[in-house]
């Protein structure tokens, strides 16, 4: 019997237990520090904006500084190429160290950067460079997190463990990213932020990395790249031996562009909800630094909440139906929520419509992690996993860049990203009905 079939029939001893139990929390914490490093800029966005690609227009400087988030994301693809490749060959846990320290060292140097006013065009292309690098290590923890935990717990807990790992690490990272914007906002209040505050943000990075560090250490591999490696020890089978190549090739490049179809629609609902709320919240309803943190935080229990309770769905129904549910709903409400939480007048009611945006972006990502890792097996599980998932939310991250070039004023944003996320969960939609059911095909 393989350790797989001892998983899934539920016989488990005490050691893998407890490396289930470190697999699922560094899963969990890895893609959350990594998120919180990510946030960061969407967090400071106005004022990066202001300080690195002043225009005359805010909604244009809120552009640059979203297509300088979407610049992190496209180089998510190639991180994953490279420690996807390095985690199916060599270990998950060996590319998940590598990636969060070079995650929060190249956060926190954005700090040391000079603005636009203090060192001229230099400045905007230094910040776009730190953003490819950090789009690289960023693409790595990916690769490794998103298959170390779903490959240690039992089949009857798999989407859950998707949705806690995507959403709740999402969700968490964006709740440590409102923490120190609370904090930087209360020691560097009014314009003092625009002077320290972005800085310490970014500074914070660092915290991350440490963390990272002590966290992942002394992890153990999962049990399936153990017997992957047993496997391939006793020369008893062929095991692939160039991961990126053979998912380019063969039947496995269908299973790449289809599942593009779903990480697209889902990485531009995550993007243009969770990711965008911020921003508007400050330029739409005009919400001080403090008071949007604390929605932000409310926003971020409601996301977490969601992808654990959507993932755990799909554990009872499949894949296939939650998506399908999951879409169809969010075509409807979305729109609904933008244009309502735009005319709210008081907090209470700004604050339902932020949780309720939130609650419903992070559903449509729950099941996707663990979609993808039964999608291929254990060989070629943290590249496929790992390109598929960036480059999906690579072209759905560029979503809010052009919600905020297609709106020629702050008062035209909520119906742009009306008409946004109906057109992208239109293609999720479309992506939940070509794709194949997959519950219990994970090998």
């Amino acid at each position: 019997m393989t350790i797989a079939e001892v998983q899934d029939n539920g016989v488990t001893s005490v050691a893998q237990k407890r490396q289930a139990t470190n697999a699922i929390i560094a899963s969990l914490l890895g893609w959350s520090l990594d998120l919180f490093d990510l946030f960061i800029l969407l967090y400071v966005a106005p004022v990066v904006g202001k300080l690195f690609f002043p225009t005359s227009s805010p909604t244009l400087s809120l552009a640059a500084v979203y297509a300088s988030f979407a610049v992190t994301l496209m180089m998510r693809p190639v991180g994953a190429a490279i420690f996807g490749n390095y985690a199916d060959l060599h270990g998950r846990k060996g590319a998940m160290l590598i990636a969060i320290v070079g995650v929060g060292v190249s956060t926190a140097a954005f700090g040391l950067l000079p603005t636009i006013e203090q060192a001229g065009l230099i400045a905007p292309a230094i910040f776009l460079l730190l953003r490819l690098v950090q789009g690289v290590f960023v693409g790595g923890v990916v690769a490794s997190t998103h298959t170390i935990g779903t490959e240690s717990v039992s089949a009857k807990w798999r989407g859950a463990m998707s949705g806690l790992i995507g959403g709740g690490g999402a969700g968490i990272g964006a709740l440590l990213s409102s923490l120190v914007f609370l904090i930087t906002s209360s020691i560097f209040p009014g314009d003092e932020f625009a002077v320290w505050g972005w800085r310490c943000m970014f500074f914070s990075g660092l915290l991350s990395s440490l963390l990272g560090w002590f966290i992942f250490r002394g992890l153990e591999e999962s049990p399936f790249f153990k017997e992957q490696q047993r496997i391939k020890a006793a020369a008893k089978t062929s095991v692939v031996t160039s991961p990126v190549k053979t998912l380019f090739s063969g039947p496995y490049r269908n299973v790449l562009l289809l599942n593009l179809l779903i990480t697209f629609g889902g990485g531009a609902g995550y993007y243009l909800t969770s990711g965008y709320l911020p921003t508007f919240l400050k330029v739409v309803n005009g919400l001080p630094n403090n008071v949007t943190s604390v929605v932000l935080m409310g926003a971020s229990v409601s996301a977490m909440v969601s992808a654990v309770a959507i993932g755990a769905l799909s554990d009872l129904i499949g894949r296939k139906k939650v998506f399908l549910i999951v879409g169809i709903c969010t075509m409807v409400l979305l729109p609904v929520c933008y244009l309502s939480l735009a005319k709210a007048t008081d907090v209470t009611t700004a604050s339902f419509y932020a949780l309720a945006i939130a609650f419903i972006g992070n559903a449509g990502y729950a099941p996707v992690l663990i979609f993808l890792n039964e999608r291929f097996p254990t060989a070629m599980r943290a590249t496929g996993t790992g390109l598929s998932w960036n480059i999906g939310f690579a072209l759905g991250g560029m979503m809010p860049t052009f919600v905020s070039l297609a709106s020629s004023g702050t008062a035209q944003i909520p119906m742009s990203l009306a008409v946004f996320a109906v057109g992208v969960f239109a293609i999720y939609t479309l992506g939940a009905i070509l794709s194949p059911e997959t519950k219990g095909e994970f090998r």
